[in-house]
């Protein structure tokens, strides 16, 4: 069967997700901005390639959100970037203000979807779209530890010169600088990476997975990350759509899972059609689960600041 897939923002992440998913050809896509003839043009020229691809997914874009009633899953990209001059309080208020308004077109449209959140700060944006929807919990989900995983495991591969493939990362907590990173959970070939490498060079891989997207950002100057990241919500939303059980680190909203209560962070999951189907909890040490406490406390705290 073929799903519906709803990308909310036609950016770089949302439109080059667009072109992921539409590539594997499982499901179409509705693709939608505000800006009139942004999502129209890079649905067109997606569609186009189309034929290249051999795939026969539909996509269109479009400026309404008629076009993505009864989807299964919806991805939310939409919100901007810190501009000069911008406070944190600032950027999150912007932000929170167009998530409130897109998350509640989307489930009036969609009232049964699961929602993906990519908008930053991550973890604070999928809170609120929990609570906007009043969708339950299982069906609202964020990006960040599939794509912090990710870099993590590029970064030991070409570190040991290894395959991608073979590396395996742990990582949970918060999108950012309270990311906590377990190296004796990460491993190549099912060996730790505590046995492989030495400390100091765990601490500078760990240091710049937390900073990769700033790197990036950095690097690029007018922009920021956007292959990794539409990358991992592929992988995300193939997961949910095909019914994988793919036991993937999202951002979820935790209701005393590792001792925590009324927040969102990144933890282990098993993706399906009914969105996260269990929360997976490891076994921790009391100086991680300490950690973790701390990252589901500053996210109450990012999210007390909002004003709804």
């Amino acid at each position: 069967m073929i799903g519906k897939i709803s990308i909310i923002g036609a950016g770089n992440v949302g439109a080059t997700c667009a072109q992921r998913i539409a590539d594997k050809g499982y499901a179409d896509i509705v693709l939608v901005d505000i800006i009139e003839g942004l999502p129209q043009g890079r649905a067109l020229d997606v569609l186009e390639s189309a034929p290249i691809l051999r795939s026969d997914a539909h996509i269109i874009g479009t400026n309404s959100y008629q076009e993505t009633a009864n989807s299964d899953v919806v991805v939310i990209t939409s919100g901007i970037t810190r501009k000069p001059g911008m406070t944190r309080e600032e950027l999150l208020q912007t932000n929170a203000n167009i998530v409130t308004g897109v998350t509640r077109n989307v489930v009036n449209h969609s009232p049964n979807c699961i929602i993906i959140m990519v908008t930053n700060p991550l973890d604070a944006m999928t809170y609120l779209a929990f609570r906007v929807s009043q969708l339950s919990r299982s069906r609202v989900m964020g990006l960040s530890g599939v794509l912090d995983t990710a870099r993590l495991r590029s970064f030991i591969a070409a570190e040991l010169n290894v395959s991608v493939e073979d590396v395996s990362a742990c990582i949970l907590g918060q999108h950012g600088k309270d990311m906590l990173v377990i190296p004796r959970l990460t491993t190549v070939g099912g060996i730790p990476i505590t046995k492989l490498l030495p400390q100091e060079t765990i601490s500078k891989l760990v240091e710049r997975t937390i900073g990769a997207g700033a790197e990036i950002i950095d690097l690029v100057k007018t922009g920021s990350a956007f292959y990794a990241p539409s990358a991992a919500v592929a992988q995300m939303v193939e997961a949910i759509v095909l019914d994988k059980k793919r036991i993937l680190p999202c951002a979820s909203y935790l209701d005393g899972e590792y001792g925590i209560k009324d927040s969102v962070i990144t933890v282990p999951v098993k993706l399906g059609k009914n969105g996260i189907e269990q929360i997976i909890e490891l076994e921790l040490t009391a100086e991680e689960k300490s950690a973790l406490a701390s990252a589901a406390n500053g996210v109450r705290e990012l999210v007390k600041t909002i004003k709804l």
